[in-house]
């Protein structure tokens, strides 16, 4: 009758390690690396042939083996395996291996056999392996798609989700943009005033609308009359800080809202400048087109408590009193203190 083989040995034929377990080793009685599995073969030079095992790998357990003698007493215990740096790719960082030693059927040594368990992924990535690197039962490769499905499916929720922000803030951008001309529409107006009526800082605010522009309408056409507000509203950007909010209100009716200035003098000469640029005459196609402004003023300082309906109110009448006085002006409210009234530039619409 023939004797029954220990649980922990392995009676199998040399050539049926590699078929099974592509990433084992086989040890001799001196704890020496005598054979390699076909993958293992690959991530380790030659020359290991013939070294103790415990020259390649570093096992990381302070109660781990130490010897042949050690791991023979702890067959069929989990082992927990690096290489050591020298047999490391320059600069990685250790992959690490989990392990089972089984003695060999006649106990003349041991075969380890080794699996990546969780650095899988980056052994794969690390090594270039395929299929082909791992035991037909091994589901490595099926844990690797997993994770590259994963990945990949969260890189395009991740970049949905951005072009989903972008979407989101160029609607919020539109929803606050005049369409013909790209500046503030009165909906972004509203909002720069109020977040400057909650705050401390003075500003000032100008309403300015457009001298003769009914004519070039009439005259030469409303393509003519777009192209008329698109150049005002270029100019008006130049003539403006990057902080300041320049909004078109109304067909040809304009606010431009200035924080923390609120000084006379720098607001006339604002005034002045912009006046002059647009009495120049506008080119369009084989036509001049010939406009004036003129501006009300107000500043936060002249309110006790700021008002923006009130602020507006006065900045209007003051539009319209420069309307009256002759077009091609500016006048501040009355309420404003020290105002040069009215700003006149030197260049005024004939």
């Amino acid at each position: 009758m023939n004797k029954p083989v220990s649980r922990k040995s392995l009676p199998l034929a040399p050539e049926a390690f590699d078929h099974l377990m592509p990433l084992h080793l086989r040890l001799n009685g001196l704890g020496q690396i005598t054979a390699l599995g076909p993958t293992l073969a690959r991530l380790l030079p030659a020359n290991v042939l013939g070294l103790s095992l415990f020259d390649v790998f570093d096992l990381r357990r302070a109660r781990g083996p130490a010897d042949v003698a050690g791991l023979m007493s702890q067959a069929g215990e989990r082992l927990h395996l690096t290489f050591r740096p020298e047999f490391r790719s320059p600069g990685a960082r250790p992959i690490p291996f989990r392990g089972m030693a089984i003695p060999l059927a006649d106990r003349s040594g041991l075969v380890v056999n080794l699996s990546f368990g969780l650095g899988v992924v980056d052994a794969i990535r690390h090594y270039g392996l395929t299929d082909s690197d791992f035991a037909p039962t091994d589901l490595a490769l099926e844990m690797m798609y997993l994770v590259e499905a994963k990945t990949a499916a969260m890189d395009a929720l991740r970049g949905f989700a951005i072009r989903l922000q972008g979407d989101k803030q160029m609607a919020e951008a539109q929803a606050m943009t005049d369409t013909l001309t790209g500046l503030r529409n009165r909906r972004a107006l509203a909002q720069a005033l109020e977040r400057l009526s909650r705050g401390t800082a003075p500003f000032a605010l100008m309403h300015l609308d457009l001298d003769f522009f009914k004519d070039v309408n009439d005259t030469l056409g409303h393509a003519a009359g777009d192209h008329v507000l698109r150049r005002v509203a270029e100019l008006l950007m130049q003539e403006t800080r990057a902080e300041d909010t320049v909004a078109r209100v109304g067909g040809d009716e304009f606010v431009a809202v200035f924080p923390d200035l609120v000084d006379p003098d720098r607001l006339g000469a604002i005034a002045r400048r912009i006046i002059e640029v647009l009495s120049r005459p506008i080119a369009f196609e084989d036509k001049l087109c010939r406009i004036s402004a003129s501006i009300g003023i107000t500043t936060s300082l002249a309110y006790e408590v700021t008002d923006i309906a009130r602020m507006e109110q006065d900045a209007d009448e003051a539009l319209y009193a420069s309307k009256r006085g002759g077009r091609g002006r500016a006048i501040f409210h009355p309420g404003t203190s020290h105002a040069p009234n009215p700003v006149i530039p030197d260049r005024r619409h004939p």
